[in-house]
């Protein structure tokens, strides 16, 4: 016990200390914000359109293609598909937004993400807030990353902000998962559980609009087709980085970045 009890002390604090310091380094594998340059796409040219397993890449006559960050598996494939390099992805990790729509990058998007901030969140949880997590028919990794802030290294308890068992002890949901047809009914009844005022999180391409499995009859096409969403959270999965931020800007502990950040 003794020798545990050095080798504690000798490791010192090892949580992170964002948001009071820098944001812990990306791995060179992160695949963050996609940015879709200005520039001519070649006449006729589909090539990225096809080359996306989702549907996320919608092309314009006449212009640049839009990207779909709700639908984005962040799997660059269609950037690796572009001959003319127009579309990159970005280290940026702050991919949330609190309006379905604001997921979507065109050429003229910018690279600055859309606030996040609720006000009412943050008047009624930004000191505390219970979230009771809700696996709606996933594939567990957007679950894994979620459970990740609950490690030492990442501390999630100490924002107020911690995953309860009960949704009656909870301020709302985290849901991750396309929501398949046969967890439908549970999410409608945990939903109902969570005493009002409350609020709901789709975590996740396949929470926020199904993902791969969008159009298939199993499945609703995510929680908006079921619940009223306040947080989009991109990603596939979210590193748990994002999910920290979109959670910490919602609730107003953390500025929203100004336009020309």
């Amino acid at each position: 016990m003794l020798r545990i009890l050095k080798t504690r002390r000798l490791q010192k604090s090892r949580t992170i200390k964002y948001p009071d310091g820098p944001p812990p380094p990306l791995p060179a594998r992160f695949a963050g914000r996609p940015v879709i340059r200005p520039g001519a796409c070649p006449e006729g040219c589909a090539a990225c359109v096809q080359a996306c397993p989702t549907g996320a890449i919608q092309g314009r006559p006449g212009g640049n293609p839009t990207l779909d960050m709700g639908l984005c598996l962040f799997c660059r494939d269609c950037a690796a598909a572009c001959p003319s390099h127009l579309i990159e992805f970005t280290g940026e990790y702050r991919l949330a937004a609190s309006d379905r729509s604001r997921l979507v990058i065109a050429s003229n998007s910018g690279t600055t993400p859309p606030p996040v901030r609720s006000a009412e969140a943050a008047r009624l949880f930004g000191r505390s807030l219970k979230l009771r997590q809700v696996s709606a028919g996933g594939c567990n990794a957007c679950e894994a990353d979620t459970n990740v802030l609950g490690t030492i290294g990442w501390d999630l308890g100490r924002f107020g902000i911690k995953f309860v068992a009960s949704p009656r002890h909870a301020d709302g949901l985290l849901v991750t998962g396309p929501v398949s047809a046969n967890m439908r009914d549970a999410l409608l009844r945990t939903y109902d559980a969570v005493p009002e005022p409350r609020i709901v999180i789709a975590a996740g391409t396949c929470a926020i609009s199904g993902g791969l499995y969008r159009g298939s009859p199993a499945t609703c096409g995510g929680a908006a087709a079921v619940l009223p969403v306040d947080l989009f959270i991109p990603g596939c999965p979210p590193h748990p980085l994002t999910i920290l931020d979109a959670l910490l800007r919602f609730l107003g502990r953390v500025e929203d970045p100004s336009p020309d950040s």
